[in-house]
């Protein structure tokens, strides 16, 4: 009972603590955990076995961390290794990337293409943001877009804030379609032993059909807007070439290989048995090789803050998993829901996508994973997969209904304030909670329609 009322507290100081903003969060995390390791584990449950369970170093030595020939594997608790492992070799490729002027020059490629017309340019930067975001942080994939975004405002005279609004949320509708698009996938698919094509299949179908009702929105939001802003009738010729962009040729054409060959080594995994940690470790070393002289570099951009702050968050979790808090959750939700599954998802998919409109995303996904998993095994004719998919969608849609709900929307408005363009939260909320509420409501009506 102590060691449950110690991980309830600890849990709840370090969301608050998140949410406040006091501290930066990878040291709040850090500092929950270690709390987690001595007064929960120690004080509370006097268990050194509950330690080496959350710490779960022994993951490294086993042969399905590295390759999992084919099988599924069950939920772990502890700390999830394969996640941090593969969010840092995509970070360091995403840096070479960047380095080379890669995302640079696929920005000013496509405006160029669609004749620096800004209505076109505001529905394929949509398209474009969604698709990166498939493969590439979402934070990244907004970094570029906004910045671009910007610099092509000044010189056809528009207003880019309706453009870097839209451009946010399709990056985060397209971070839920794949695996490896936003880091609650990553844990979900790495704790439930999900591959590439599951998400793809499952959640990549629902964010697919949510983008042409999004993009449509988001056209009849803003058309007025774009066509008031777009006067401007330069010369094409005067605009800056798109291969200005590009810093160093070898390193463009061998970052657009190594991306193309992180993308098939995803989709395949599954088939070739390569865990997503083995992936990304050869990504990164190959990225690195390629780097040169500026593989020092690359390893300085990383952001570590990120990966530490996962660390102390899988820790704390484990707190509420090791003394059984979460499984009391899962109870609580199944007599609510009076063992209906069509009412359990609904419960998972709208409560995600709340709670992640105001609170991080990951760490409220690395908590209900445990909670899902009990309800699959305690309630009969629970399918957990369903559960996954639901969760899923919840939490990495319901982060666009705020400024605050997600890393991309921060980073987004930030990149707009530092030009002048300031998005303040009655803007920002006016647009984009309805387009959160359209996605979800579609997502539920395609999980009831598919497998109910």
């Amino acid at each position: 009972m102590l060691a449950q009322v110690l991980a309830i507290i600890i849990f709840l100081a370090m969301f608050l603590l998140i949410i406040l903003e006091i501290w930066e969060r990878q040291w709040i995390t850090l500092a929950c955990g270690l709390l987690t390791l001595l007064l929960v584990f120690g004080l509370g449950m006097h268990s050194m076995g509950a330690i080496m369970r959350t710490l779960n170093l022994q993951s490294f030595f086993t042969t399905g961390f590295w390759y999992a020939a084919g099988e599924s594997s069950e939920a772990s608790s502890g700390i999830n290794w394969q996640t941090i492992i593969f969010i840092a070799g995509m970070m360091i490729m995403v840096e070479g990337m960047a380095k080379v002027g890669f995302f640079r020059w696929l920005c000013m490629e496509i405006a160029k293409m669609v004749k620096y017309q800004v209505i076109p340019i505001f529905m394929t930067f949509m398209l474009l943001s969604f698709v990166l975001a498939m493969f590439i942080d979402s934070i990244t994939v907004i970094l570029f877009l906004a910045a671009v975004t910007i610099e092509l405002s000044q010189l056809l005279e528009f207003d880019p804030v309706p453009m870097i609004l839209s451009e946010i949320f399709c990056a985060n509708l397209g971070g839920s379609a794949t695996m490896c698009g936003d880091p609650p996938n990553i844990i979900i698919g790495t704790s439930l032993g999900y591959s590439f094509t599951d998400f793809i299949t499952n959640t990549g179908l629902m964010a697919v059909v949510s983008l042409v009702f999004v993009v449509i929105y988001f056209y009849f939001a803003f058309r007025k807007e774009l066509k008031k802003n777009g006067a401007n009738k330069k010369d094409h010729a005067s605009y800056p070439d798109p291969k200005e962009a590009i810093t160093d040729k070898r390193g463009f054409i061998a970052s657009c290989i190594i991306f193309l060959c992180a993308v098939v080594l995803l989709v395949s995994h599954a088939q070739t048995g390569l865990t997503v940690s083995t992936i990304g470790v050869a990504i990164a070393i190959v990225t690195l090789i390629v780097a040169g002289k500026d593989a020092l570099e690359l390893l300085k951009k990383v952001d570590y803050k990120t990966l530490l702050f996962f660390v102390g968050l899988f820790v704390v979790v484990s707190g509420l998993e090791e003394t059984g808090v979460l499984k009391i959750l899962a109870g609580f939700i199944g007599s609510v829901s009076g063992g209906n599954i069509a009412v359990m998802i609904a419960i998972i998919i709208i409560v995600s996508a709340v709670a992640s409109a105001f609170i991080d995303n990951i760490p409220f996904a690395a908590t209900m994973i445990p909670v899902i998993t009990d309800l699959a095994s305690d309630v009969a004719g629970v399918n957990l997969t369903v559960l996954a998919w639901a969760l899923a969608i919840g939490t990495d849609i319901g982060g666009s209904a705020t400024p605050i709900g997600a890393s991309a929307n921060v980073v987004g408005i930030a990149t707009a304030a530092r030009e002048g363009h300031i998005i303040k939260w009655g803007k920002y909320c006016k647009y984009m909670a309805p387009a959160t509420i359209i996605v979800v409501a579609i997502s539920l009506a395609m999980i009831y329609v598919r497998y109910l």
